[in-house]
């Protein structure tokens, strides 16, 4: 990875501020997992926008790209795998199974709608130890307006709107930039391996009692086409999977916590 221009360092050193000014920094490896399917317009830009000081590997899970993505990605250092097998929790859990022995994992999309230089806000919460999976929020930002179609803004807002209904849970959006701890992660057991994915993380750690905290990041227009939201009809299709993905798991939970009659 050495040889590419994002150079990383074995073990990032994060520093934040806690209470009184006092600026402290912390010692952890942080893996930045980004799914990619025809990113080439926009991964150099998303690559080169990470902190190097903060990232310890950069993984590119491709999905069958023909535009050249993979090859540009390994230019910039990145180490590249190579998943055939279609849908972004596949890519997002390949990527998670390969991440070299991080303490936080990372994961942002390749189409550089969010802003990789926005990672130590990102981290911020689970370094300062108040938090186990960080959210960013798009909803908070200026930009989302005009980068998030209507469609999409009203079914991210009622997707939250239900999980803080059944769940207790206080978020506003279900936004692809997010990190966690790694031992958290993959205690979770997350199996879903299309958009779905995303929401499962939330509700696993929500019904798991993890602190999950929700930061506002800056989100801006998409390079290139969107595989999913580009479309009304893509976006229905996505929001109703996941609103009932949402009420399964609360049903389930609903019923292992119900005693049986004898």
């Amino acid at each position: 990875m050495g040889r590419g221009r994002l150079a990383v360092a074995t073990v990032a050193v994060v520093s934040f501020v806690v209470n009184g000014g006092d600026r402290r920094q912390v010692r952890m490896r942080v893996s930045v997992i980004i799914p990619t399917h025809n990113e080439a317009g926009a991964i150099e830009r998303v690559l080169a926008d990470l902190p190097r000081d903060l990232t310890t590997e950069v993984i590119v899970v491709d999905s069958n790209s023909n535009d050249g993505t993979p090859e540009i990605a390994a230019r910039m250092g990145a180490r590249v795998i190579r998943e055939p097998r279609r849908g972004y929790g596949r890519a997002c859990l390949t990527g998670l199974a390969a991440a070299d022995s991080p303490d936080v994992v990372v994961f942002v999309d390749g189409d550089y709608s969010d802003r990789p230089s926005e990672l130590p806000i990102l981290l911020a919460p689970i370094i300062e130890g108040r938090a186990d999976i960080t959210l960013g929020s798009r909803l908070h930002s200026q930009n989302s307006a005009e980068a998030l179609p209507w469609h999409q803004a009203f079914g991210n807002r009622l997707a939250a709107s239900l999980i803080r209904l059944l769940y207790g849970l206080d978020i506003t959006d279900l936004g692809p930039f997010r990190a966690g701890r790694a031992d958290v992660l993959r205690a979770l057991a997350l199996e879903e391996t299309t958009y779905g994915w995303a929401v499962e993380m939330i509700l696993k750690g929500a019904l798991a009692g993890l602190r999950v905290v929700e930061v506002p990041v800056s989100y801006y227009a998409r390079i290139g086409k969107s595989k999913i939201s580009g479309t009304v009809k893509g976006t229905v299709g996505a929001a109703w999977f996941i609103l009932s993905l949402i009420v399964r798991y609360y049903f389930r939970r609903r019923r292992a916590v119900t005693p049986r009659p004898t």
